[in-house]
């Protein structure tokens, strides 16, 4: 197990030097990101999508980092929208779409081949695309046909100054355009107005995390610590914190290479619940242990809640949290928090992502790893051609 360089962490300078690809930057900059997405959106004409009646259901085609935009969408959205919106990562486009549905296909590169084989497949039956993809790619040619929407990805920081930049630090430029334009289409709440309110709340996260803040005030820095050598369960408490935590799970595991799983409650209550009596909860602070004899420390299960704002989680669910963590105090399982500040929904699933994300991002150089390259991902590609 890699040792967390907690004296790294301290050191502001010392931490954008080691974050040669620029991830911190590129983190920073989410709320540039929404801000330039908006004007990008306005300039591609996706307002227009309110002339026209609202689509039958909905298809959201993204893959990898670029499949939290779905998520983002779904837990916005919520349980009440007006039509079905269906996810998928690849084919096969569902047989029922035609043209009175809409699909909206998402790829930084545009050349994501699931994303673009179910826009050429919508297109062909008539369907509606709306696409968010780099220029001159092959998804940005299907969004540029008549009748249909294409929206360039908003350029913000680059993670290394490469193109494309990495799906994962440039998500606030691939679903600002899609929130817009389900907002268009009247399935959520997402003005242009609202989304400069979460453009603030990025700055705002991205100021209290910044490299050169104390570790002690810095609150992604603080959550790094606390994750550190550890197994994490993220778990949100409701369906906008859901999203946030299967966000949260994914940075964990590419980013820092941290294995991490998401749930949320109440569905996934009684299976985290049920590892708080496994091997991963058995870990123990006994200071008389000898690393000799008893061999060195595994890794300890962490539970890490993201809770939404107290006003607006009902009492019961806010006790079924409350339970959750009580559990997993009293079973000596770690137990963190990040409680989302009062806002939109959009505004506080927006400031709890940010969070996770720094934290990720910290953990990675405190462990002397490169956020942005995985040899291991480099080396699946090559393998797979």
């Amino acid at each position: 197990m890699t040792a967390l360089d907690e004296t790294l962490l301290a050191d502001g300078d010392g931490l954008v030097a080691a974050d040669v690809t620029g991830v911190l930057r590129a983190l920073a900059s989410a709320g540039a990101q929404v801000r330039e997405a908006i004007d990008l959106s306005a300039e591609a004409g996706l307002a227009k999508l309110a002339d026209d009646e609202r689509p039958r259901a909905v298809v959201i085609a993204a893959l990898a980092g670029s499949s939290v935009v779905a998520d983002i969408v779904t837990a916005l959205a919520g349980r009440n929208c007006p039509v079905p919106v269906v996810v998928r990562h690849g084919g096969p486009l569902p047989s029922w779409v035609g043209p009175l549905d809409l699909v909206v296909a998402v790829s930084l590169s545009g050349r994501a081949p699931g994303p673009v084989a179910l826009a050429v497949e919508a297109a062909r039956r008539g369907a509606r695309v709306v696409t968010v993809a780099g220029e001159g790619s092959p998804l940005a040619e299907i969004g540029a046909r008549n009748g249909n929407v294409q929206v360039l990805p908003a350029r913000g920081v680059r993670a290394d100054g490469g193109d494309p930049r990495s799906s994962r630090v440039a998500l606030w430029s691939l679903a600002t355009p899609v929130l817009l334009a389900c907002d268009a289409l009247r399935l959520l709440s997402a003005t242009a107005t609202d989304l400069a309110g979460v453009a603030d709340r990025l700055d705002a996260e991205a100021e209290a995390s910044r490299p050169w803040s104390e570790t002690f005030v810095n609150p992604a820095k603080v959550l790094a610590l606390e994750v550190a050598g550890s197994v994490p369960v993220v778990l949100g408490d409701g369906d906008l914190m859901a999203a946030a935590a299967r966000r949260s799970a994914a940075m964990l595991s590419r980013t820092a290479r941290v294995p991490a799983v998401s749930g949320a409650l109440p569905d996934d209550a009684s299976e985290v619940v049920a590892t708080f009596g496994g091997p991963f909860a058995a870990g123990t602070d006994d200071v008389f242990a000898d690393p000799f004899l008893d061999g060195p420390a595994g890794p300890r299960l962490q539970l890490l809640m993201l809770r939404d704002a107290p006003s607006a989680v009902s009492d019961v669910d806010r006790r079924l949290a409350d339970a959750v963590s009580t559990t997993a105090a009293d079973a000596g399982v770690r137990v963190s928090e990040v409680v989302a500040e009062h806002g939109t929904p959009a505004q506080r699933l927006a400031q709890t992502v940010a969070r996770t994300d720094f934290a990720a991002a910290y953990l990675a150089l405190a462990s002397g790893i490169d956020p942005a390259v995985s040899p291991q991902v480099a080396d699946l590609k090559e393998r797979l051609g």
